[in-house]
């Protein structure tokens, strides 16, 4: 019986060892086979998940005899992310077992990189480990094959030039230009030093703080020259001042600078330098906290073309400091010049005439749409956002009532009498007005039956009749008023329409529209009474004006207006036929009355031998018409003749009761430009 035990203990074992041995022997069969190209493969995928210390891991005991694991995730680390390097993918092409124990993978490889796509074909060789399968026999040459261990791979940055701005006739309204740089020499501060530091700080603007922390940077020495503050070579007073100060040194350098300063500040803008929003807000264009940005005017309008791209270089530097191989290249591209239609002398001269009042000039050619010059007062100096502005600078920008960095011809005013030829071309193409249309009423006011207290009035009493040519002479509120109401409103507003009332116009700044309501539609008798002669709730932009005034002088069709020089000398227009010619021309005609007959509101415009035609105006800054109210005082005028200096202006100061209104404007258009 024990034996038939035993022998039945020996069978289940002998069965157990059958069913392991061959569980074991399916299993070994069976198992994953890890050839080379996958550990190649899985160590890529490492590169790009940045797990340097996980591809260490992969490398023969060879390898890692020959650098350390710290030297080789610092060496992988530093190449792979300073050049911003993603996307890695290799292609096998060969498999070759080079003996028992060495495999040899040939692959192409490709990656994306700060300086755009590198691709080239490389060897790897694996060995065979007993215990660990495959591993890497690593060296430089696997990150790119010209890497011997000793070379340095280099990023180096080619800054790109910022275009420059020029006037049509090539002169610099932005550029690089000469500036002064105060800076201080540590060892020649003497032995008052901090009473000299604060001495400084006070004339240049800034903090001691500041200063000091500039002076203990680890590269300054006693001999350096420490730049603390650009200043304007102008500066002469504040140069002098500064240089009995010991330890103070002022060298030359060059900037971004803008010459014609606040002549053309709103115009032109100013760059300062990249903030963290502007880096944030613009991630694929490659701004750090040392690129200058455009902040305003044309300067940040062509920023994209002024901007430029930077070069860049990646490349494999030698053990002694020479290059060994070029890898990838961004050639550098420099900013686009950008040449403008203004004439710096006209918008010097007219910045100057009209610098310590509130107000703008806009110079058009009447015939082409070209601007030639955009005056807005008063203004500021953008040299100062470059340079660096002071705390006390920048609150007399900031606190100034009449808003220096306001563009005053990107605005919508009331236009007043200016408004006029509008309202009368109008007329005459619907067919609601003519030129033997009169009114009749006695007086300097006037109203219609159930207007109760609202009255209209005029300024000016005239003899002859109460038609349109008369009624532009002698600037008369009433004679519009009543041909608004007779015009009807459909007709009226219809008309304004069509003249891009209501619209943004197509143009490089950003002008406000202009408008004949605040709710896009006229919804009384009085409002389109008092819109007839451009009071009530009508708002002109004055570059729209100059295209409006413009058809005046191209038989009806209005320019549309640019600041670009063209290569070529085509014509564009912003509305074609926005009047008849015969409406266009019969206003022109008028309008030349109002400067030649002695009766004319703006005969002081008059000048020998030239012919021009214009509009004064005036406008109510209040509803009520209080005596109190200060006005705008508008001068529209444009040249009717032949002469080869076709001019057409738009212009308007404020506060111009004690002035003199238009006449003030007229006296300095005719001393500027004629």
């Amino acid at each position: 019986m024990k034996k038939k035990i035993v022998i039945a203990i020996v069978a289940i074992i002998l069965i157990l060892i059958i069913i392991c041995g061959g569980y074991v022997a399916y299993t070994i069969l069976n198992k994953p086979k890890i050839n080379p190209e996958d550990i190649w493969n899985k160590y890529i995928s490492c590169i790009n998940e940045q797990k340097y210390e996980e591809m260490y891991q992969m490398l023969t005991e060879e390898s890692k005899q020959q650098i350390s694991q710290e030297d080789f995730i610092s060496r992988n680390k530093n190449i792979y992310e300073g050049i911003d390097m993603s996307d890695m993918k290799v292609e096998i092409t060969n498999v070759e077992e080079e003996n028992s124990s060495t495999t040899k993978i040939n692959y192409n490889s490709s990656m994306n990189t700060i300086a755009g796509n590198v691709d080239f074909t490389n060897v790897v060789r694996l060995s065979k480990d007993s215990e660990k399968g495959y591993l890497i026999n690593w060296s430089s040459s696997l990150i790119f094959p010209q890497l011997a261990s000793t070379d340095k791979v280099r990023l180096k940055t080619i800054s790109a030039s910022r275009g420059n701005i020029y006037d049509k006739n090539g002169n610099l309204l932005a550029g690089l230009g000469e500036v002064s740089s105060i800076g201080i020499v540590p060892g020649k501060l003497g032995e008052n030093k901090d009473a000299n530091i604060e001495q400084i700080a006070n004339l240049l603007g800034v903090s001691v703080d500041s200063i000091n922390k500039t002076l203990s940077a680890s590269w300054v020495k006693d001999d350096s020259f420490v730049p603390i503050k650009k200043v304007s070579k102008s500066e002469t007073e504040l140069k002098e001042k500064l240089l009995q100060i010991p330890g103070v040194k002022i060298t030359s350098t060059t900037t971004r600078t803008y010459p014609l300063g606040e002549a053309a500040a709103q115009l032109i803008g100013y760059v300062q330098t990249a903030t963290a929003e502007d880096i944030e807000n613009n991630p694929d264009k490659g701004y750090t906290s040392t690129s200058f940005i455009g902040k305003a005017g044309l300067e940040k309008i062509y920023e994209d073309r002024l901007r430029g791209t930077d070069g860049i270089e990646i490349y494999v530097e030698s053990e002694d400091g020479s290059k060994k191989a070029d890898i990838a290249e961004i050639e550098v591209k420099n900013g686009e010049n950008i040449t403008l239609t203004i004439d710096s002398n006209i918008q010097e001269k007219l910045y100057n005439e009209l610098k310590n009042d509130a107000g703008f000039f806009v110079v058009m050619h009447p015939n082409t749409g070209a601007l030639l010059a955009l005056v807005s007062t008063p203004s500021y100096d953008p040299n100062k956002f470059v340079l660096g502005m002071t705390t006390s600078e920048w609150n007399e920008i900031k606190d100034n009532t009449e808003n220096p960095m306001i563009a005053r011809y990107l605005q919508s005013y009331c236009p007043g009498s200016t408004f006029k030829p509008l309202t009368g071309a109008i007329g005459l193409t619907s067919g609601s007005l003519s030129v033997d249309d009169t009114f009749s009423y006695t007086g300097l006011s006037w109203k219609k039956d159930g207007w109760g207290e609202y009255d209209i009035t005029t300024l000016t009493a005239y003899s002859g009749p109460k038609n349109l040519r008369n009624a532009l002479i002698h600037s008369d509120n009433i004679y519009f008023a009543q041909a608004a109401l007779q015009i009807g409103k459909n007709n009226f507003t219809s008309g304004l329409d069509k003249i891009k009332f209501g619209e943004s116009i197509d143009f490089v700044l950003n002008t406000a529209k202009s408008q004949y309501s605040n709710s896009g539609n006229i919804t009384s008798e009085k409002t389109l009474a008092d819109s007839g002669y451009g009071q009530g709730e009508v708002l002109v932009n004055p570059i729209h004006m100059a295209s409006i005034y413009s058809a005046f002088a191209n038989d009806g069709n209005m320019v549309k207006p640019y600041i670009e020089s063209k290569t070529d000398n085509s014509v564009e227009y912003l509305v074609e036929g926005a009047f008849t010619k015969e409406a266009a021309n019969i206003i022109k005609d008028d309008l030349i009355q109002v400067v030649e007959n002695p009766e004319g509101t703006a005969t002081d415009m008059r000048v020998s031998g030239r012919t021009i035609a214009g509009k004064t105006g005036t406008a109510e800054l209040k509803a009520s018409k209080d005596a109190e109210a200060d006005v705008l005082g508008w001068f529209d005028c444009f040249t009717a003749d032949a002469n080869d200096n076709q001019l057409l202006v738009i212009s308007m100061v404020e506060n111009a009761r004690s002035l003199g209104g238009s006449h003030y404007l007229i006296k300095k258009i005719k001393t500027t430009l004629f």
